[in-house]
C-alpha cells in the first residue's frame, strides 16, 4: 500500500471527515485546516493510506530531537476509519512512518494515548511498541494559580 502526504488546503479538506473520527472538538473544516498548517509550521506532516481516493488512515506526524529520546518521530494523531478498521491498515501507516523516520536518522518512534483507551493500547503493543512513561500535562487557563 502506498504512503500519501497532505499538504496544501484541498489535500487538508479531504482529511477532515476521517480526523473528526479521532479529534470530535475539531469545529469545522476551515479551523482544522487553518490549525494543520499553523502545525505545518512547527514541522509537522499528515500521512495516510487512501482506497477508492479517499483517505481511510491517517498519522500526522513530526520529526523532533531531544535529550530522551535522540532524533525520534512523534506521532501526534492516528486513526483508521471506522468502515476499515481490524484491515491491518494502522500497523501499515505505522511501519511506513518508521521506515522514513530510520531514513531520516531517527532512532524511535514515539506516541501517547489515553489512559482509559485500553484498545489502543493492545493495538500498539501487538504492534511491537512497548510502554515507557506516564505522560502528565497542565492546564494554563486564565487566572490559574501557577
Amino acid at each position: 500500500m502506498k504512503i500519501v502526504h497532505y499538504a496544501t488546503p484541498i489535500e487538508l479538506a479531504r482529511c477532515y471527515p476521517l480526523m473528526c473520527e479521532l479529534r470530535s472538538k475539531l469545529a469545522d473544516e476551515a479551523a482544522f485546516i487553518a490549525q494543520a498548517q499553523r502545525q505545518q509550521s512547527q514541522g509537522y506532516r499528515l500521512a495516510g493510506i487512501e482506497q477508492d481516493g479517499r483517505p481511510v488512515a491517517l498519522a500526522g506526524y513530526r520529526l523532533l530531537e531531544n535529550f530522551i529520546h535522540g532524533r525520534f518521530c512523534y506521532v501526534d494523531d492516528l486513526v483508521t476509519s471506522a468502515t476499515t478498521r481490524s484491515q491491518g491498515l494502522g500497523a501499515v501507516l505505522l511501519n511506513g512512518l518508521a521506515e522514513q523516520a530510520r531514513e531520516q536518522g531517527c532512532g524511535r518512534i514515539v506516541l501517547d494515548t489515553a489512559l482509559n483507551n485500553h484498545r489502543a493500547q493492545k493495538f500498539y503493543q501487538r504492534v511491537g511498541y512497548s510502554a515507557l512513561g506516564l505522560h502528565f500535562y497542565r492546564d494554563l487557563a486564565e487566572g490559574e494559580n501557577l
